[in-house]
Protein backbone atom coordinates (compact mmCIF):
# COMPACT_ATOMS: atom_id res chain seq x y z
CA UNK A 1 0.00 0.00 0.00
CA UNK A 2 1.54 3.39 -0.81
CA UNK A 3 0.64 7.03 -0.95
CA UNK A 4 2.51 9.52 -2.52
CA UNK A 5 1.38 12.05 0.38
CA UNK A 6 1.94 11.25 4.49
CA UNK A 7 -1.09 10.34 6.37
CA UNK A 8 -0.92 12.15 9.58
CA UNK A 9 -2.69 10.46 12.44
CA UNK A 10 -4.17 12.68 15.30
CA UNK A 11 -1.37 13.16 18.01
CA UNK A 12 -2.65 11.97 21.28
CA UNK A 13 -2.31 14.00 24.43
CA UNK A 14 0.56 11.95 25.41
CA UNK A 15 2.86 11.14 22.12
CA UNK A 16 4.92 7.93 22.44
CA UNK A 17 8.57 7.99 21.85
CA UNK A 18 10.83 6.32 20.51
CA UNK A 19 8.40 5.08 17.63
CA UNK A 20 11.57 5.20 14.88
CA UNK A 21 13.09 2.19 14.29
CA UNK A 22 15.60 3.32 11.89
CA UNK A 23 18.52 5.19 13.32
CA UNK A 24 19.82 8.32 11.50
CA UNK A 25 16.85 8.41 9.58
CA UNK A 26 17.22 11.85 8.99
CA UNK A 27 20.72 11.96 7.96
CA UNK A 28 22.33 13.81 10.15
CA UNK A 29 25.26 11.78 11.04
CA UNK A 30 28.14 11.01 9.01
CA UNK A 31 31.13 9.95 10.92
CA UNK A 32 33.05 9.04 8.13
CA UNK A 33 32.61 12.18 6.34
CA UNK A 34 33.04 13.61 3.01
CA UNK A 35 32.18 12.09 -0.46
CA UNK A 36 32.32 8.22 -0.31
CA UNK A 37 32.90 6.29 -3.42
CA UNK A 38 30.94 3.34 -4.12
CA UNK A 39 32.27 1.47 -7.09
CA UNK A 40 31.54 -2.39 -7.29
CA UNK A 41 30.91 -2.86 -3.72
CA UNK A 42 28.70 -2.59 -0.74
CA UNK A 43 30.11 0.19 1.29
CA UNK A 44 28.76 2.15 4.39
CA UNK A 45 28.14 5.78 3.28
CA UNK A 46 26.15 8.17 5.98
CA UNK A 47 25.86 6.27 9.14
CA UNK A 48 23.80 3.25 9.18
CA UNK A 49 23.08 3.11 5.27
CA UNK A 50 25.03 0.55 2.80
CA UNK A 51 24.79 -0.20 -0.38
CA UNK A 52 24.00 -3.71 -2.37
CA UNK A 53 25.80 -5.10 -4.68
CA UNK A 54 24.13 -8.20 -6.60
CA UNK A 55 25.66 -10.61 -8.39
CA UNK A 56 29.04 -8.62 -9.47
CA UNK A 57 27.13 -5.44 -11.10
CA UNK A 58 29.78 -3.23 -12.17
CA UNK A 59 28.72 0.41 -10.80
CA UNK A 60 30.43 3.68 -9.72
CA UNK A 61 28.40 6.38 -7.53
CA UNK A 62 29.36 9.46 -5.14
CA UNK A 63 27.28 9.06 -2.02
CA UNK A 64 27.41 12.21 0.42
CA UNK A 65 26.06 14.03 2.72
CA UNK A 66 23.68 17.09 1.15
CA UNK A 67 21.92 20.21 2.26
CA UNK A 68 19.27 19.59 -0.29
CA UNK A 69 16.12 18.63 2.13
CA UNK A 70 12.25 19.36 2.59
CA UNK A 71 10.90 21.78 5.13
CA UNK A 72 12.02 20.27 8.30
CA UNK A 73 14.50 18.72 7.70
CA UNK A 74 18.80 19.69 7.36
CA UNK A 75 20.11 16.68 5.41
CA UNK A 76 19.92 14.50 3.15
CA UNK A 77 21.82 11.05 1.59
CA UNK A 78 22.41 11.95 -2.05
CA UNK A 79 23.79 9.62 -4.73
CA UNK A 80 25.25 11.10 -7.43
CA UNK A 81 26.15 8.57 -10.77
CA UNK A 82 29.73 8.62 -11.54
CA UNK A 83 29.31 5.88 -15.00
CA UNK A 84 26.50 5.02 -16.47
CA UNK A 85 25.40 0.68 -16.15
CA UNK A 86 22.88 -1.41 -17.24
CA UNK A 87 21.76 -4.31 -15.40
CA UNK A 88 21.22 -8.00 -16.84
CA UNK A 89 20.37 -11.00 -14.91
CA UNK A 90 20.46 -10.96 -11.26
CA UNK A 91 22.26 -7.43 -11.15
CA UNK A 92 21.30 -5.21 -8.12
CA UNK A 93 22.65 -1.88 -7.04
CA UNK A 94 20.81 0.49 -3.61
CA UNK A 95 21.11 1.32 -0.50
CA UNK A 96 19.56 -0.70 2.42
CA UNK A 97 19.60 0.01 6.42
CA UNK A 98 19.40 -3.57 8.91
CA UNK A 99 18.38 -3.44 11.60
CA UNK A 100 19.24 -5.33 15.26
CA UNK A 101 17.04 -8.41 15.62
CA UNK A 102 16.52 -7.50 19.05
CA UNK A 103 14.91 -4.12 18.13
CA UNK A 104 12.18 -6.11 16.48
CA UNK A 105 11.44 -9.02 18.51
CA UNK A 106 7.98 -6.58 19.37
CA UNK A 107 6.66 -7.05 16.30
CA UNK A 108 5.95 -10.58 17.39
CA UNK A 109 5.89 -12.13 13.53
CA UNK A 110 5.68 -15.54 13.84
CA UNK A 111 2.25 -15.83 15.25
CA UNK A 112 -1.01 -14.30 14.83
CA UNK A 113 -0.49 -11.14 16.94
CA UNK A 114 2.12 -9.84 14.52
CA UNK A 115 2.06 -5.83 14.10
CA UNK A 116 1.71 -3.68 10.67
CA UNK A 117 4.53 -1.72 10.48
CA UNK A 118 5.11 2.00 8.18
CA UNK A 119 7.76 3.22 6.47
CA UNK A 120 7.78 6.63 5.23
CA UNK A 121 10.05 8.91 3.89
CA UNK A 122 11.01 12.12 1.64
CA UNK A 123 12.51 11.31 -1.87
CA UNK A 124 13.83 13.11 -4.33
CA UNK A 125 15.13 12.44 -8.21
CA UNK A 126 15.47 13.44 -11.69
CA UNK A 127 14.87 10.33 -13.02
CA UNK A 128 11.05 9.52 -12.39
CA UNK A 129 9.23 6.55 -12.54
CA UNK A 130 8.68 3.72 -10.69
CA UNK A 131 11.18 2.01 -7.76
CA UNK A 132 11.08 -1.01 -5.66
CA UNK A 133 11.32 -1.30 -2.15
CA UNK A 134 12.19 -4.09 -0.25
CA UNK A 135 11.96 -5.55 3.53
CA UNK A 136 13.91 -9.32 4.13
CA UNK A 137 14.02 -10.58 7.18
CA UNK A 138 17.44 -11.95 7.13
CA UNK A 139 18.27 -15.41 8.00
CA UNK A 140 15.05 -16.37 7.31
CA UNK A 141 15.21 -16.00 3.38
CA UNK A 142 11.79 -14.48 3.93
CA UNK A 143 10.96 -10.84 1.84
CA UNK A 144 8.20 -8.62 1.30
CA UNK A 145 8.25 -6.59 -1.91
CA UNK A 146 6.21 -2.90 -2.82
CA UNK A 147 6.58 -0.01 -4.68
CA UNK A 148 6.83 3.85 -4.93
CA UNK A 149 6.73 6.44 -7.93
CA UNK A 150 8.40 9.61 -8.11
CA UNK A 151 6.00 11.50 -10.09
CA UNK A 152 8.12 15.13 -10.42
CA UNK A 153 11.53 15.43 -11.32
CA UNK A 154 13.57 17.41 -9.11
CA UNK A 155 10.97 17.57 -6.56
CA UNK A 156 10.81 16.45 -2.60
CA UNK A 157 7.99 13.83 -2.42
CA UNK A 158 6.71 12.03 0.88
CA UNK A 159 5.92 8.44 0.29
CA UNK A 160 4.27 5.95 3.09
CA UNK A 161 4.25 2.28 2.13
CA UNK A 162 2.37 -0.60 4.51
CA UNK A 163 3.48 -3.86 5.82
CA UNK A 164 1.50 -6.26 7.10
CA UNK A 165 3.19 -8.74 9.60
CA UNK A 166 4.79 -12.06 8.42
CA UNK A 167 3.04 -14.14 10.73
CA UNK A 168 4.36 -17.53 8.88
CA UNK A 169 5.73 -20.01 12.16
CA UNK A 170 9.30 -19.88 11.73
CA UNK A 171 9.68 -16.22 11.12
CA UNK A 172 9.95 -14.62 14.68
CA UNK A 173 12.98 -12.73 15.06
CA UNK A 174 15.22 -13.67 16.97
CA UNK A 175 16.35 -11.83 20.42
CA UNK A 176 20.32 -11.11 19.68
CA UNK A 177 22.58 -8.88 18.05
CA UNK A 178 22.42 -10.09 14.51
CA UNK A 179 20.60 -8.06 11.81
CA UNK A 180 16.55 -8.41 11.74
CA UNK A 181 15.24 -6.57 9.59
CA UNK A 182 16.39 -5.11 6.21
CA UNK A 183 14.65 -2.24 4.18
CA UNK A 184 16.46 -2.07 0.77
CA UNK A 185 15.85 0.50 -1.52
CA UNK A 186 16.59 -0.62 -5.58
CA UNK A 187 17.82 1.95 -7.72
CA UNK A 188 19.07 -0.63 -10.31
CA UNK A 189 17.48 -4.27 -11.15
CA UNK A 190 18.37 -6.86 -13.82
CA UNK A 191 15.61 -8.92 -15.05
CA UNK A 192 16.15 -11.89 -13.74
CA UNK A 193 15.04 -10.02 -10.19
CA UNK A 194 12.15 -8.58 -11.48
CA UNK A 195 8.56 -9.64 -9.99
CA UNK A 196 5.09 -8.49 -11.89
CA UNK A 197 3.85 -6.54 -8.76
CA UNK A 198 4.33 -6.16 -5.37
CA UNK A 199 4.25 -9.55 -3.19
CA UNK A 200 3.55 -10.47 0.55
CA UNK A 201 5.94 -11.65 2.77
CA UNK A 202 7.26 -14.82 0.59
CA UNK A 203 10.09 -17.81 0.92
CA UNK A 204 12.85 -16.03 -1.51
CA UNK A 205 16.12 -15.17 -0.08
CA UNK A 206 17.14 -13.04 -3.42
CA UNK A 207 17.30 -9.44 -3.66
CA UNK A 208 13.77 -8.41 -5.66
CA UNK A 209 12.46 -5.22 -7.02
CA UNK A 210 9.15 -4.84 -9.49
CA UNK A 211 8.59 -4.46 -13.29
CA UNK A 212 9.05 -1.11 -14.14
CA UNK A 213 11.99 -0.42 -11.88
CA UNK A 214 13.75 2.46 -12.78
CA UNK A 215 17.62 2.73 -14.10
CA UNK A 216 19.25 5.22 -11.82
CA UNK A 217 22.54 4.26 -13.42
CA UNK A 218 21.46 5.08 -17.05
CA UNK A 219 23.26 8.71 -16.83
CA UNK A 220 25.31 10.41 -15.26
CA UNK A 221 23.62 13.61 -14.59
CA UNK A 222 21.18 11.27 -12.39
CA UNK A 223 20.73 11.62 -8.68
CA UNK A 224 19.05 10.22 -6.03
CA UNK A 225 18.27 12.74 -2.63
CA UNK A 226 16.65 10.37 0.54
CA UNK A 227 15.25 11.38 4.25
CA UNK A 228 13.18 11.37 6.94
CA UNK A 229 13.07 7.78 6.92
CA UNK A 230 10.80 6.35 9.38
CA UNK A 231 10.02 2.49 10.64
CA UNK A 232 7.26 2.53 13.30
CA UNK A 233 4.39 0.25 14.17
CA UNK A 234 1.34 0.71 12.62
CA UNK A 235 -0.98 1.63 9.84
CA UNK A 236 -0.68 5.16 9.49
CA UNK A 237 2.51 7.17 9.41
CA UNK A 238 3.39 9.60 12.05
CA UNK A 239 5.34 12.74 12.10
CA UNK A 240 9.00 12.19 11.55
CA UNK A 241 10.53 11.54 15.22
CA UNK A 242 13.37 14.23 15.66
CA UNK A 243 16.03 12.85 17.76
CA UNK A 244 18.46 15.46 19.56
CA UNK A 245 22.29 15.07 17.46
CA UNK A 246 23.70 13.91 20.46
CA UNK A 247 21.33 10.79 20.99
CA UNK A 248 21.33 10.01 16.78
CA UNK A 249 25.10 10.08 17.15
CA UNK A 250 25.38 7.88 20.44
CA UNK A 251 22.84 5.29 18.44
CA UNK A 252 25.65 5.16 15.43
CA UNK A 253 28.13 5.17 17.64
CA UNK A 254 26.75 1.27 18.47
CA UNK A 255 28.14 -0.03 15.19
CA UNK A 256 30.99 2.45 14.15
CA UNK A 257 33.09 5.27 16.15
CA UNK A 258 35.92 7.17 15.66
CA UNK A 259 38.40 7.56 18.46
CA UNK A 260 37.69 11.00 20.42
CA UNK A 261 40.74 13.22 18.88
CA UNK A 262 40.77 15.28 22.12
CA UNK A 263 40.49 11.60 23.84
CA UNK A 264 44.01 10.99 22.23
CA UNK A 265 46.04 13.97 23.34
CA UNK A 266 48.65 12.78 25.49
CA UNK A 267 47.11 9.81 25.64
CA UNK A 268 48.85 7.18 28.33
CA UNK A 269 51.18 4.42 27.23
CA UNK A 270 53.12 1.70 29.43
CA UNK A 271 55.99 -0.03 28.26
CA UNK A 272 55.75 -4.03 28.84
CA UNK A 273 59.41 -4.95 27.56
CA UNK A 274 62.49 -2.72 25.88
CA UNK A 275 60.64 -1.69 22.83
CA UNK A 276 57.36 -2.59 22.97
CA UNK A 277 54.43 -0.48 24.58
CA UNK A 278 50.33 -0.42 24.99
CA UNK A 279 47.59 1.52 25.80
CA UNK A 280 43.82 0.62 26.47
CA UNK A 281 41.37 3.08 24.31
CA UNK A 282 37.90 3.33 26.08
CA UNK A 283 34.67 3.87 23.70
CA UNK A 284 32.46 6.22 23.86
CA UNK A 285 29.22 3.44 23.76
CA UNK A 286 29.23 -0.05 24.09
CA UNK A 287 29.46 -1.68 20.94
CA UNK A 288 27.13 -4.23 19.60
CA UNK A 289 29.27 -7.41 20.27
CA UNK A 290 32.87 -8.55 20.97
CA UNK A 291 33.92 -9.46 17.67
CA UNK A 292 34.17 -5.57 16.34
CA UNK A 293 37.03 -4.86 13.95
CA UNK A 294 39.79 -1.96 14.88
CA UNK A 295 41.82 -0.16 12.54
CA UNK A 296 43.93 2.87 11.48
CA UNK A 297 44.15 5.15 8.76
CA UNK A 298 47.40 7.66 8.50
CA UNK A 299 50.86 7.38 8.89
CA UNK A 300 52.76 5.93 12.19
CA UNK A 301 56.21 5.46 13.45
CA UNK A 302 57.71 9.22 13.30
CA UNK A 303 57.42 12.68 15.10
CA UNK A 304 56.00 13.86 12.27
CA UNK A 305 53.17 11.18 11.82
CA UNK A 306 49.88 10.99 12.26
CA UNK A 307 50.07 8.40 15.41
CA UNK A 308 53.17 9.11 17.41
CA UNK A 309 54.54 7.68 20.47
CA UNK A 310 56.34 9.95 23.16
CA UNK A 311 58.57 8.55 25.92
CA UNK A 312 61.98 10.04 27.33
CA UNK A 313 60.98 13.55 26.19
CA UNK A 314 61.18 12.84 22.22
CA UNK A 315 58.94 11.26 19.89
CA UNK A 316 59.82 7.96 18.89
CA UNK A 317 59.44 5.73 15.58
CA UNK A 318 58.04 2.32 16.33
CA UNK A 319 57.28 -0.48 13.18
CA UNK A 320 53.52 -1.28 13.93
CA UNK A 321 50.20 -0.07 15.60
CA UNK A 322 47.98 -3.28 16.45
CA UNK A 323 45.24 -4.18 17.89
CA UNK A 324 44.91 -7.18 20.17
CA UNK A 325 41.99 -9.66 19.63
CA UNK A 326 42.00 -11.20 23.19
CA UNK A 327 42.36 -8.00 24.75
CA UNK A 328 39.02 -6.54 23.55
CA UNK A 329 35.54 -5.57 25.80
CA UNK A 330 32.68 -3.89 25.02
CA UNK A 331 33.84 -0.49 26.17
CA UNK A 332 37.33 -0.59 25.06
CA UNK A 333 40.39 -2.13 23.37
CA UNK A 334 44.42 -2.60 23.79
CA UNK A 335 46.59 -0.56 21.50
CA UNK A 336 49.96 -2.15 21.17
CA UNK A 337 53.36 -0.54 19.77
CA UNK A 338 56.00 -2.42 18.67
CA UNK A 339 59.70 -2.02 17.68
CA UNK A 340 60.03 2.02 19.60
CA UNK A 341 63.46 3.20 18.82
CA UNK A 342 65.20 4.57 22.21
CA UNK A 343 62.80 2.54 24.34
CA UNK A 344 62.33 1.64 27.97
CA UNK A 345 63.91 -0.72 30.40
CA UNK A 346 60.49 -1.84 31.14
CA UNK A 347 57.93 -0.48 33.47
CA UNK A 348 58.41 2.87 32.45
CA UNK A 349 55.64 5.35 30.98
CA UNK A 350 55.17 7.24 28.07
CA UNK A 351 51.94 8.80 26.38
CA UNK A 352 50.70 8.08 22.70
CA UNK A 353 49.51 11.30 20.47
CA UNK A 354 47.08 11.26 17.95
CA UNK A 355 49.10 13.96 15.85
CA UNK A 356 46.18 15.13 13.02
CA UNK A 357 42.51 16.20 13.44
CA UNK A 358 41.87 15.13 10.45
CA UNK A 359 38.92 12.11 10.26
CA UNK A 360 41.19 10.17 7.87
CA UNK A 361 44.04 10.09 10.60
CA UNK A 362 41.85 8.87 12.98
CA UNK A 363 41.50 4.79 14.48
CA UNK A 364 38.15 3.47 14.06
CA UNK A 365 35.82 1.21 15.77
CA UNK A 366 33.74 -1.02 13.51
CA UNK A 367 30.93 -3.61 14.81
CA UNK A 368 28.70 -2.60 11.60
CA UNK A 369 26.10 -5.18 11.01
Amino acid sequence: MVSNARQLAQVPSAPSERRNLIINGAMDVHQRGGTISAVNAAIYTLDRFITIRGSSYNFDVDISQSSEAPDGFANSLKIDVQATATPSGSENFGFEQKIESQNTTHLNYGSSSGKYIVLSFWVRSGKTGTYGLQLVHNGKSRNFVSSYTIDSANTWENKTIVINPDTAGSSAFVDGTGAGLRIVWHLSTGADDLLSGNRDWTDDGSFRSVTGQANLLDSTSNEFYITGVQLEIGTVATDFEHRSYAEELQLCQRYFEYASELYLKAHPIWFYGDTNAATRLHLVVPKRSNSYTVGYAGTIGTGSSDHRVYYSGAYRAFSAMTFSSTAKALKSVRVDFTTITGGSAGGAGGYYNLGSSTVASHIYVDDEL
